[in-house]
């Protein structure tokens, strides 16, 4: 943060708010500037280096546990590259591998996570490479396909893709996108960011580990001193829920904004070691990424923000009447929705002590994700 960003801050803060900006917590978004993260940023230039050298790099796989920084690192150092390399600024000039003179070489980020199918990819590929914007409809898979192609007809024009969250919950695989990359694979370099390496994977490899306790520390506090009036999350309290979280920055990041809207809601003037176990408990154990959450389509969205606003959560049929009776969805679909979000693991059906009248326990479904966080950033700087 810089000194203009402090003064404005404080400019802009009553003594009696204790969030003065919520969207730093939100765990799905990331800083402009990585925390603690040097060396391994170092790999990743030494992968990418030969774009310093006017060559496109090759693909490469970068991958880790679940909140270690893999996606904040990547957007942040391709948007860095893009502003050097990019269309927009095309400073300097790189050749494909075939070593035809190019003027420009692209650095795109995808979210897997909202590109399930290859229609979706493609979509949101192209609409990050061109400037006109891309029809969602009237337009089919094997059009944008060729669109994708037409991109790089000409030599002068290359790119390096990351697609993040490769192979998670139906995001697609790596077998997947080389296929997909495949008609121009001389001119785009892929990076497939996620928890593994794909199989049979051939080209360089970056693992992203997780978090030091001090660096999780580090960035609790970063982001609660853009986030918090002053002093509002003790040291202390940060390296409490760092140790925790057992370097997964996405729980840690969970439990400290929940903590911060109960001591909110409550109007107390910082963050109580009560607010910290409560953050911590509303933060599941192996639970979803509140990504996964914030991706899925508006109407599940708005299906788990009124389950949530149920309490306690009814068996699913009850459940189901209940939202339908709140919303312009009709009970059948509602069931649907969430016989659908357990399947992917967003809920859990929990059976209930009670029977149906026919001697089967009813389930009710339970939420896997932060939902303090998902209520509070839900449509709010969700990432696109």
């Amino acid at each position: 943060m810089n000194l203009e960003e402090r003064i404005a801050r404080r400019q802009a803060t009553r003594d009696d708010d204790l969030l003065v900006d919520r969207r730093p917590l939100n765990p799905a978004v990331h800083l402009a500037e990585p925390v603690g993260r040097g060396t391994v940023l170092e790999r990743l230039l030494d992968v990418f280096d030969p774009v310093f050298d006017r060559r496109l790099p090759p693909d490469a796989a970068v991958y880790g546990p679940k909140g270690a920084g893999k996606s904040a690192l990547v957007s942040a150092l391709f948007a860095r590259l893009n502003d050097q390399f990019g269309r927009r600024e095309g400073r300097l000039g790189t050749t494909t591998r075939a070593g035809t003179a190019t003027d420009t070489v692209e650095f795109v980020h995808v979210d897997g996570y909202r590109a399930e199918s290859e229609f979706q990819f493609l979509h949101r590929l192209l609409d990050a490479l061109v400037d006109e914007s891309v029809p969602r409809r009237g337009i089919g898979t094997e059009r944008l396909r060729e669109q994708f192609v037409e991109r790089f007809a000409s030599p002068t024009r290359s790119a390096v893709v990351a697609v993040d969250h490769a192979a998670s919950e139906n995001s697609p695989s790596g077998s997947q996108l080389r296929e997909w990359f495949a008609p121009v694979a001389d001119d785009v370099a892929l990076v497939v960011v996620g928890r593994s390496v794909p199989d049979d994977w051939d080209a360089p490899t970056v693992h992203v580990p997780a978090y030091r306790q001090h660096a999780l520390v580090d960035i609790l506090t970063e982001r609660a001193s853009r986030a918090l009036s002053s002093n509002a999350l003790r040291h202390g309290q940060a390296r409490r829920v760092a140790e925790w979280a057992s370097g997964d920055a996405h729980d840690a990041l969970a439990a400290v904004a929940s903590a911060a809207e109960l001591a909110d809601a409550d109007g107390a003037d910082r963050i109580r070691a009560s607010d910290v176990d409560a953050g911590i408990e509303d933060v599941r154990d192996g639970g979803v990424h509140l990504g996964r959450v914030f991706a899925l389509p508006e109407n599940r969205r708005k299906v788990l923000s009124e389950l949530l606003a149920l309490d306690p959560t009814p068996p699913i049929d009850d459940a189901a009447s209940a939202i339908a009776d709140r919303s312009d969805l009709s009970a059948g679909t509602v069931k649907r929705f969430l016989y659908e979000l357990a399947e992917r693991g967003v809920l859990e059906r929990v059976e209930t002590d009670a029977t149906d009248g026919s001697g089967r326990r009813p389930s009710r479904p339970e939420p896997q994700f932060p939902t303090l966080p998902f209520r509070h950033f839900d449509g709010d700087a969700r990432p696109e």
